[in-house]
């Protein structure tokens, strides 16, 4: 069991792991913020789509490294097999007999690089893992260690040679997040820090391990949520099944993101109580993945974004009071 941890110092020590971070990747506080959020959450995998070059695989590795875990990079293509992920028997001569060789899924951090580019039979090898975090292998069940968290990455406008994600999968991303291209300033801070250093690579330091970073999380998860907040957040995930725009709304697995990553973005605050602006901060990143929308909406950008802007707009937002 982790070593009991308060609010305040599982606070501190993510602000550094972000700063950590920060050392390879310029700007985009709020994107690392919302992905060191997803890391203190069981089951906090990760969704990254957005164009080529904009640090989506350097934010996987650059956590991986500054908490002090085990990382394997699977780059997805249309010719990966299942067992290319979750590893397999072979025959060893010497031993006379069949021993397992595990695949890259046996690790904390898996980057799942462009993973629409792989075939649904190999897409589907990740659910196990990351739902119930275990693999089956020839019958036989192995369990993952814990933390196990999923970065996959997709690029919006290239879609020769995808597949597309199955609704499935999509809802067991924690959160869906888009980085952006950076502002001048930042891009001209790029340029002089990759001078500077003369390399490509960025040292970046472990500023926990696993065994503190099980203790953050379970310091998480006694962050007080207030009943009404909770009504809240139903409030949210069942509007958005009842909005015109909206073939399939969202599960209760998106009401329990809610839960999840309001707790996280509650304690990074170094508050151990919700507040109702952390769940309208993370009900676009948390559930905008989730919703499947009519038909005539499927090419319009954002549309799925308007949605949760109209559903946020229409619930009304209860009133509580600070701490507990």
């Amino acid at each position: 069991m982790p070593l009991a941890m308060r609010i305040e110092e599982a606070a501190d020590l993510a602000g550094r792991v972000i700063a950590e971070v920060g050392k390879a990747v310029v700007g985009k506080r709020d994107v690392l913020t919302r992905v060191m959020a997803s890391c203190l959450c069981q089951g906090g995998h990760v969704l990254l789509e957005d164009y080529p070059g904009l640090a989506k695989t350097l934010i996987a590795r650059s956590f991986a490294d500054a908490l002090g875990l085990s990382f394997r990079r699977i780059q997805f293509t249309p010719d990966l097999l299942p067992g290319d992920i979750t590893g397999g028997y072979v025959y060893d001569r010497n031993e006379g007999r069949f021993l397992l060789r595990p695949g890259p899924i046996f690790a904390h951090v898996i980057l799942a690089d462009e993973i629409n580019r792989a075939s649904p039979k190999t897409q589907s090898a990740l659910l196990e893992a990351m739902q119930e975090r275990q693999v089956t292998i020839e019958g036989e069940t192995r369990a993952l260690e814990e933390p196990f968290l999923v970065i996959a990455t997709q690029n919006p406008v290239e879609y020769e040679g995808t597949f597309p994600l199955p609704e499935a999968q999509l809802d067991r991303f924690l959160v869906k997040l888009s980085v952006g291209y950076p502002g001048a300033e930042e891009e001209r801070e790029i340029l002089a820090r990759r001078g500077n250093r003369r390399s490509d690579a960025v040292d970046i330091r472990p500023v926990v391990d696993r065994t503190a970073l099980l203790a953050m999380r379970e310091a998480v998860e006694g962050v007080h949520v207030d009943p009404d907040l909770g009504a809240y957040m139903v409030d949210l995930v069942s509007r958005t099944r009842r909005h015109r725009g909206v073939a399939v709304g969202a599960s209760p697995r998106g009401s329990l993101a809610l839960l999840k990553l309001s707790r996280a973005w509650a304690a990074l605050q170094g508050r151990d109580y919700v507040i109702p602006d952390d769940v309208k901060d993370l009900a676009l990143p948390a559930l905008s993945h989730r919703l499947i929308l009519e038909s005539d909406l499927w090419s319009v950008k954002r549309a799925a974004e308007d949605i949760l802007s109209d559903v946020l707009r229409a619930a009304a937002v209860p009133v509580i009071g600070g701490g507990k």
